[in-house]
């Protein structure tokens, strides 16, 4: 016997079969019970993930807002220790001011002091040469 050629009729047939033997398959898988389970733990597993993601994002956000309340904190106690040191610094500066407008009152003072004790020594002498001392 030879290599037999399958005629027209027998090979529609053939893929006739197979289509209906891949559809009888596919409809058994749709309709197995444990294909129906394995979706609905996926299913579940998804809506794990998801509450997780959304538990996730709400901690970021959490952090995220406490930390920008920290940073506010800190740029507020940093602002008042500004404000502080410039209140010293201009408290020091005043007092500065206010001794050298001391010493510029007390070294006129002293100025005035010994011009009055060089104008008094000229007319002491000016009395004495006069009375002829």
């Amino acid at each position: 016997m030879g290599f037999r050629v399958p005629e027209l009729q027998d090979r529609q047939q053939a893929a006739a079969a197979a289509k209906k033997a891949m559809l009888e398959k596919f409809k058994s898988a749709v309709n197995d019970p444990a294909a129906a389970e394995r979706q609905a733990a996926r299913m579940e597993i998804q809506k794990a993930r998801q509450v997780r993601q959304a538990e996730r994002e709400a901690a970021k956000k959490a952090r995220e807002a406490e930390l920008a309340a920290q940073a506010a904190r800190e740029a507020e106690l940093a602002a008042q220790a500004k404000r502080e040191a410039e209140a010293i610094a201009a408290a020091e500066e005043e007092e500065r001011k206010k001794q050298e407008a001391e010493a510029a009152v007390a070294l006129l003072a002293e100025q005035k002091a010994a011009r009055d004790a060089r104008y008094a020594a000229r007319k002491a002498a000016q009395k004495k040469r006069r009375r002829g001392l």
